[in-house]
């Protein structure tokens, strides 16, 4: 018998890395990101990605903030990608989750395979 979904409660917050501009095989990130995610379901933690492009391709703080507002979080964990990004992207995502899910704890990975080791420092995953 399959275990029911998990309610998401947390919520990642990233780069496609298929829509990174660049001359780079983004393969290794997107199954780097789903080997973290994987990682959630086995603990049993719910979890939402929510990964933008920057090739232009999306309204990033209409994005961002649709997923914020989604519902309440736990924790929000913000990618490496997002905090390496040129300009003020992360500074514009920091206060995005300050604004639409106060309550959540801000969490920040090193890596997209360490994403839930991020969230559980402060998340309750017993």
């Amino acid at each position: 018998m399959d275990a029911a979904p998990q309610t998401p409660r947390v919520l990642v917050i990233g780069l496609d890395p298929y829509r990174v501009p660049g001359p780079w095989d983004p393969k290794p990130a997107a199954d780097a990101i789903a080997a973290g995610v994987e990682q959630f379901a086995e603990h049993r933690v719910g979890v939402q990605t929510c990964l933008f492009g920057l090739d232009g391709s999306d309204d990033i703080p209409a994005v961002v903030t649709a997923a914020l507002s989604a519902q309440p979080w736990e924790c929000v964990v913000v990618g490496g990608g997002v905090r390496r990004s040129e300009g003020d992207l992360f500074e514009q995502v920091v206060n995005l989750v300050r604004r639409h899910a106060p309550d959540a704890a801000i969490a920040f990975n090193t890596r997209p395979d360490d994403t839930f080791e991020a969230a559980a420092r402060w998340i309750d995953v017993s």
